[in-house]
């Protein structure tokens, strides 16, 4: 890796002196030195060699003017007044915060979508030209201004999932879904392990079922890794949503391969299918919901009591509504290799519920019914019930790590 140009503004520095000083075989071999370590071309760097730091003093318009050959310095202010000042800037900040840290493609169709919630909030700050400059912001100028804010998120869990070789034969194999076969009702379904940094014992678990074709996500707070609560969670998913469930696709996870999940499948006509063993990409739609709709909201933390299971379904009865119906998402259209490239190619920002509304895989009622349940919510609410409900969350987990300090304190003293 070559030098900086801070690192070949330094050394110009400190040579120009000792190549002027030089003769003639002296000042070749520096220039020789010089060249191999900038890169320059041997012309420049003569140039520059002979003429840095020096100065000369011209008369300009009848005022004598001392000019130095070097770096030229950037002189502050000046330039074109900023668009978004500080107070939109505050506005886009408590936006951000509050809607859980969306990236500037899923914040800006968001703002557009939402306004009239957003600017009926009070604790937003919205004025009439801070609305108009908040419809108007692009997304790049969106992650620009929240740069420094972005940067303080990212940890990782551990994987607890474990193999159920039953009936692995009666189930197909589905690596992926075809661009044609993409249509509102396939889920791809996982579990999420929130043990903390311990797969031992009893733990609570979240079910994820993911529509492949509208990003549609049910989320479904489990006891622990009993077969029953996850096949209860699935049972439940055709009673929660709006549309028909044609098919479910799991990894090899042992809560899914199973006589009762396959039965219940075939007894309902419901497709099932399975990925490759320790192959993540055939699950590639859920594993990015594992992320985003559970892990940014609910963390890592070990949930293992009955009190913590309900406290996460609160969380998930809010989450959900607002993940589906409000909140735009990104999906990826078609993907085109270009010699050693791969060309891809997105769609327009939508929420789950815009792309089934512009489905035509549905009837009128189907859509009637989407329409009725969309219009029960209200965004800026569900994000404060989530909110609200990840803190009474966190706080049960505070209170029992507490217990168990005091509890262990107790015993050291029993024993000392």
């Amino acid at each position: 890796m070559g030098l900086t140009m801070k690192e070949k503004q330094s050394l110009t520095r400190e040579t120009c002196g000792r190549y002027r000083k030089s003769e003639k075989k002296g000042k070749t071999k520096i220039l020789d030195e010089f060249c191999q370590a900038t890169g320059y071309n041997r012309k420049y760097a003569l140039h520059l060699l002979a003429n840095w730091d020096k100065t000369e003093v011209l008369k300009v318009a009848g005022r004598m003017v001392k000019l130095k050959a070097g770096t030229v310095k950037r002189h502050k202010g000046g330039g074109r007044k900023p668009v978004y000042g500080p107070e939109v800037i505050a506005a886009l900040r408590l936006i951000w915060a509050f809607f859980w840290y969306r990236c500037g493609k899923l914040l800006a169709p968001f703002l557009r979508d939402q306004m009239a919630f957003l600017e009926a909030w009070p604790a937003f700050h919205i004025t009439a030209d801070i609305r108009a400059k908040l419809l108007k912001i692009s997304p790049a100028t969106i992650d620009r201004a929240l740069k420094e804010d972005r940067k303080k998120l990212a940890i990782r869990g551990i994987s607890g999932t474990k193999p159920g070789n039953l009936l692995k034969k009666h189930i197909q194999v589905r690596t992926h879904y075809p661009w044609d076969d993409r249509k509102p009702g396939f889920f791809e379904v996982d579990t999420v392990h929130h043990c903390g940094d311990r797969d031992a014992g009893e733990f609570c678990l979240t079910l994820t079922a993911t529509d492949v074709a509208s990003g549609w996500v049910e989320l479904f707070a489990l006891l622990n890794k009993a077969q029953k609560w996850t096949f209860e969670g699935l049972a439940a998913l055709p009673q929660v949503l709006p549309f028909p469930l044609l098919g479910i696709d799991s990894d090899n996870g042992g809560e899914f391969i199973n006589r009762t999940l396959l039965a219940w499948c075939n007894a309902n006509r419901i497709t099932f299918t399975r990925s490759r063993p320790y192959k993540k990409n055939d699950n590639c739609f859920v594993e990015q919901k594992n992320f985003k709709c559970v892990r940014e909201y609910i963390g890592y933390a070990r949930l293992d009591t009955p009190s913590e299971r309900e406290a996460l379904a609160r969380v998930y009865r809010s989450l959900c509504p607002l993940l589906n119906y409000f909140l735009p998402t990104i999906k990826l259209i078609t993907k085109t290799r270009v010699g050693s490239k791969v060309r891809k190619v997105y769609d327009k920002p939508m929420s789950p519920y815009q792309r089934l509304m512009l489905s035509a895989d549905f009837p009128d009622t189907v859509k009637a019914e989407l329409t009725r349940r969309y219009q029960r919510y209200n965004p800026v609410i569900l994000q404060q019930e989530v909110h609200q409900a990840v803190e009474a969350l966190a706080e049960l987990n505070r209170h029992k790590a507490l217990i168990r300090q005091q509890s262990l304190a107790a015993t050291a003293l029993e024993n000392f």
